[in-house]
Parts: C-alpha cells; sequence; structure tokens
C-alpha cells in the first residue's frame, strides 16, 4: 500500500479514470468544489469587490500555489531525499504541494481575520469552544464539503491532507491556540501514525506550502497597497519615525517569530535598513520602467518572489530531529532574509489592516458577523432561517456535531456578500425575495 496514495475513506465505485494520478484526482477535487470557488467572495487583504485589481482569497491562493509548485521542483532536483522516498513525510511532489497551497485557505470565513476572530470569541465566551481556520480546512476537507459519491469531505489523499497540516496537535490540548479541532484529529493523527510522523513535525511539504504562502502574503498584499495608495513610494513615507516606531512595536509583540533571532540584532536599525532599501530598490525600478507605476509594482513584486523563493531550502533541524525547509545561505539557515521578510509583513500589516478606513470595514464586519450569530444561536430559532440542507445534515450528525458548531459552520461558509445579504434580510429594511436560491 501507497501510504501517501492512502485515503481514509472511498469506496470503490469505479467511476473515475484509471488514467490520472491520484494527486491529479484531489487538484480536480478542489478546483471543482464549492468551497474552493467560495474564495472568490472572501476577503484577503482589501473587502471581495472592493475593486478588480486587489485580490481576494481564491487569488491569493491562486499565486501561493504557483511559487510553492516551482520551489518544490527546484527542490526534488537540489535534494536526493525529496523523491527517494526514504520517509513519506520527506518527499516533496510539486503535485502535492500545489493541491495544499489551493486548500490552505478554505477554513476562513467571511472578512478575512477579523472574522475569524470573531467567531473564536463567540464560540469561546459562550460554549467553550474554539474557531481557527486551520481547523476549519480539515472541517470543510473531511466532513463539510461533499463529493459525489460521498457523504462527507472529499477524501483527499493522505499526502495532501498532512501536507495542508501546518500546526500538527489537536485543539482539544490545554492551551493549543491553532491545530486542528477534536472530532478531525482523530484522522490526521491515524495518518500521521502510519507514517511514522515525529511529534509536533509537519510534512517538508507542509512547511513548503507555509512559507510559500508568506512569501505570497508579504509581495502581493505590499503590491495591492502600494496600488491604493496606503504604501507611499517616496522618502517622507518610508523615513517616517511613526511608520517605524508601528513596525517596530509590532515585531516586538509578536511572540510566534521568536525563532528569527530577533535578540541578535538592532531591531530599529534593521527595520529603517530594510525600508530604506526596498525604497531605494523602487526608485532604481521605477527609473528603468519609464517612470510607470503599475510595470514597477509588477516588476518590484517579481524579483522579491524570485528573492524569496531562490533562498528556499532544506537544513536538519537538530531540535525536533526531522528536517526544515527554510530559507538557505551556504547551507544554513538564512536568518536574515527571514526577518526581512517578517519587516515587509509587517510593513503590510500596520498600513494596510491598521488603516482607518479598514479598521471601520472590520468594524462593519463584526456587527456583522455578531448579528447573524445571534439569529442563528438559538437552535428552534435558528432551524428555522438555516437552509433545510443544513439541517438536514445537522440530523444525521447531531451526536457529533453541536449546534453552536453548526452555526460556526454556516457563518465560516459564507462569502462577504452572502453574510452582508443575509444580515439585510434579518436587520435591515431592505429584504430578499422568497424565490431566492441560498
Amino acid at each position: 500500500m501507497d501510504l501517501r496514495k492512502y485515503r481514509l475513506d472511498e469506496p470503490v465505485l469505479g467511476t473515475f479514470s484509471e488514467e490520472r494520478d491520484e494527486y491529479e484526482r484531489d487538484y480536480a477535487r478542489l478546483i471543482q468544489s464549492p468551497v474552493f470557488r467560495r474564495l472568490q467572495g472572501k476577503s484577503q487583504v482589501f473587502g471581495a469587490g472592493t475593486g478588480d485589481y486587489y485580490r481576494t482569497r481564491l487569488t491569493h491562493s491562486l499565486e501561493v500555489s504557483q511559487i510553492a509548485r516551482e520551489v518544490a521542483r527546484r527542490m526534488r532536483k537540489q535534494y536526493a531525499f525529496c523523491s527517494s522516498g526514504e520517509h513519506p513525510g520527506l518527499i516533496v511532489d510539486p503535485a502535492v504541494v500545489e493541491c495544499a497551497s489551493l486548500a490552505h485557505d478554505l477554513g476562513h470565513p467571511p472578512f478575512g481575520h477579523k472574522g475569524e476572530e470573531v467567531l473564536d470569541r463567540l464560540l469561546a465566551e459562550e460554549h467553550g469552544l474554539a474557531y481557527e481556520g486551520n481547523a476549519q480546512n480539515f472541517r470543510i476537507l473531511t466532513f463539510l464539503e461533499k463529493r459525489a459519491g460521498s457523504d462527507s469531505g472529499l477524501d483527499l489523499t493522505a499526502a495532501v491532507l498532512l501536507a495542508i497540516n501546518k500546526y500538527p496537535f489537536s485543539l482539544d490540548e490545554p492551551g493549543r491556540l491553532k491545530g486542528v479541532y477534536g472530532m478531525e484529529w482523530q484522522g490526521i493523527s491515524q495518518l500521521r501514525h502510519m507514517w511514522n510522523m515525529p511529534a509536533g513535525c509537519s510534512t517538508l511539504e507542509a512547511q513548503l506550502m507555509d512559507l510559500c504562502d508568506d512569501i505570497a502574503y508579504s509581495t502581493h498584499d505590499i503590491e495591492d497597497g502600494i496600488r491604493a495608495g496606503k504604501i507611499q513610494m517616496n522618502r517622507s513615507f518610508f523615513e517616517d519615525d511613526r511608520l517605524v516606531g508601528h513596525l517596530v512595536q509590532e515585531i516586538v509583540n509578536d511572540q510566534g517569530n521568536l525563532e528569527v533571532g530577533w535578540d541578535q540584532v538592532d531591531i530599529p536599525a534593521m527595520v529603517k535598513r530594510v525600508l530604506a532599501s526596498y525604497l531605494e530598490q523602487w526608485e532604481v525600478i521605477y527609473a528603468q520602467c519609464d517612470r510607470e507605476p503599475s510595470r514597477t509594482r509588477r516588476e518590484m513584486k517579481a524579483r522579491w518572489v524570485s528573492t524569496f523563493a531562490g533562498k528556499v531550502g532544506i537544513i536538519d533541524d537538530q531540535d525536533k530531529g526531522w528536517k526544515r525547509v527554510t530559507f538557505v545561505q551556504d547551507g544554513r539557515q538564512d536568518l536574515d532574509l527571514l526577518r526581512t521578510m517578517e519587516i515587509i509583513k509587517k510593513l503590510a500589516w500596520v498600513t494596510l489592516i491598521k488603516d482607518f478606513r479598514v479598521q471601520r470595514l472590520q468594524k462593519r464586519s463584526e456587527i456583522i458577523i455578531r448579528r447573524l450569530w445571534d439569529s442563528f444561536k438559538v437552535q428552534d430559532q435558528g432551524s428555522l432561517i438555516i437552509p433545510p440542507d443544513w439541517i438536514e445534515n445537522y440530523e444525521r450528525h447531531r451526536s457529533v456535531w453541536p449546534w453552536p458548531r453548526l452555526v460556526a459552520d454556516y457563518i465560516s461558509g459564507m462569502t462577504d456578500a452572502y453574510a452582508e445579504k443575509v444580515a439585510a434580510e434579518l436587520y435591515a429594511s431592505k429584504s430578499g425575495t422568497i424565490y431566492e436560491m441560498d
């Protein structure tokens, strides 16, 4: 049995083409699924529908998959063990990484990270439960989403499921903030046991997907910010002490990125150096592009993606007794480049997410989600206004599917526009029609 192509629960139907590879079947199931299509209506940074130019969760996922696929191809040539099969978790297959990248954001609710934050707070305060985007991914892929011939999930291969699993932990463990819900963890832990995966370690494919997600975020969101005028490409903006101060504060407050060695550098000095270098590069490329901003934005993005992607490599992780996908220079982890990427990511966060108009939209998003929650949370009332197919599915699985989780599942599956539509029907003077198909 090929452990990488093992599926948890697929009956032999004889309806698929024998000519297709197992990962090609996974790819088809993902891109043809309703949950994947709905990513086009979910926010990346700016609200979905803000403008034709700006990225949504769908375009972001496609860009992550393109970067990850190309890096995976190079790594297979560079590192023999990536294709030797000595351990299923140490193989890097471009098709698997591509599928994982396409699926990595399926669990995000409407309105981006604000939606995730609000749902988590509501579940925690009222029911002691958690909502977490990465965990919701697995709930969608192994339980909520449907495919032909299956009542539950897309039943992807083990390799793709574990490549999506950035945080190989159960959220039922005390203190865990990221991981997999307890119900879905049973299946994931079964696969990890079959693969003999070290505790707390993710596959190389999962690590690669995660790093390429960061690469895309730190380059593409900056491009959107420049296009929107939130990041002004001039010295007065980049040398502003308030901007530097905000970036330093974000870095100091981020306890999730201590591994990049911030204690080894003068943080304010490095922030100023990276900002100065970024602006100088812009000025050079701007001149080369005949002072055309749109060409300059695209060229800047392309060069930074190339810089980051070209430095992705694999080193031994002595602490975990495993291997790590990271930026590599001369056979060692390139901490300077990792810190540089973090500064650019924080630049996007400070200038875009923290912008007061974006904050207004996020406050509005919070109000919408809270109103939806209040409308659905009482089962006797909520069951009358949630679509019948959801209620029927709940009745079939109510022994393992508490009502609050169903409400969170239903809200989190909405696009931004659909969440606004339902809220307007319930709370505003505007109403829909009984002939609309939800």
